[in-house]
């Protein structure tokens, strides 16, 4: 079985009452109906950056460039229930970009205080690592889900 290669891009910026990160709520496909990290599976022949910027287009509406994106590490998700959901997400955080987020057919995006994060809408996992790449701090880390396939089952950080 595959781990399917994905990735995420949390674009950054300074709002009127502190730092806001761009989520958007899922509607469609794996994930629908919570909030979640813009971006996507990697098509073959992408790099984890290509992959990025095009689904941050595509989702949003943002013109992303490689020189934009900041490497944030990287979590690998383990379904054991579900072995084909498994995927190793690279991680990216962006604080330059053209274009205003725009809602498309997958993703309604939305600006969120990161010290306010609707994690009781996202799936369990995010509280473990999100807050600290929104830190600005790089991760790797491996988190796999209890069977239900949306609560955690345990959480650990890997050295890089």
């Amino acid at each position: 079985m595959t781990t399917a290669a994905v990735t995420l891009c949390f674009l950054l910026r300074d709002g009127p009452g502190g730092p806001e990160v761009l989520l958007g709520l899922k509607q469609t496909g794996f994930g629908r109906g919570k909030i979640v990290g813009i971006g996507g599976h990697v098509e073959p022949g992408e790099s984890d950056a290509q992959a990025v910027i095009r689904e941050v287009l595509e989702e949003t509406g943002v013109v992303l460039r490689v020189e934009d994106l900041a490497d944030a590490g990287s979590v690998h998700f383990v379904f054991p229930a579900r072995p084909e959901w498994n995927m190793r997400t690279t991680l990216f955080t962006a604080r330059t970009w053209q274009g205003e987020p725009a809602p498309s057919d997958e993703i309604l995006p939305e600006w969120f205080r990161v010290d306010t994060l609707p994690v009781d809408r996202m799936w369990q996992d995010a509280d473990h690592w999100l807050p600290v790449v929104l830190e600005g701090r790089r991760i790797n880390v491996v988190v796999t889900m209890h069977t239900d396939n949306e609560s955690v089952a345990s959480s650990e950080s890997l050295l890089d």
